[in-house]
């Protein structure tokens, strides 16, 4: 079922990666963005934001591996995870500029991976979704979060 299919762990990335891997080799244009575990010693210690092209940067550390880096910034959090809010917009936010320009054959997807409660912090990150979601200028690959208690306003 579609439930089964979203649910923590089962390969959501790994497939979104696996379809990106498929789409550029049949000559699609791919853009955007997804996420994956950062794992230390086998424990898993936060979240990376990666551009299909292979730019990454933080989405979240554990507590303990965060610091206390946030020099006075609101402290954004899920569970035991300290969200980087600076570097996932200064990562991801620039990707949404150039969806709406057509490629030379005018295939483009463009893959959201995840629109879930860490990137819902932003709101820059939300109106940008949205527009991309209104313009239609692209086929668009995302994944989105189960909610377990109150459901999540864009998703």
């Amino acid at each position: 079922t579609l439930s089964r299919v979203l649910l923590p762990g089962v390969g959501k990335t790994t497939l979104v990666q696996k379809v990106c891997e498929a789409l550029v080799s049949s000559g699609v244009g791919v853009e955007g963005f997804y996420t994956e575990e950062v794992r230390e010693a086998g424990r898993r210690v936060g979240f990376d934001v990666v551009t299909v092209t292979g730019e990454r940067g933080h989405l979240s550390r554990i507590r303990d591996a965060a610091g206390s880096s946030h020099h006075g910034r609101r402290e954004y959090t899920v569970g035991q995870y300290v969200v980087d809010l600076p570097s996932f917009e200064s990562l991801a936010l620039p990707l949404f500029r150039h969806v709406g320009s057509a490629d030379a054959g005018g295939r483009k997807v463009f893959v959201i991976d995840e629109i879930g409660k860490m990137e819902l912090f932003s709101q820059s990150f939300i109106r940008s979704v949205r527009q991309t979601l209104d313009s239609s200028s692209c086929t668009i690959l995302g994944t989105i979060p189960i909610p377990k208690g109150k459901p999540l306003g864009l998703v």
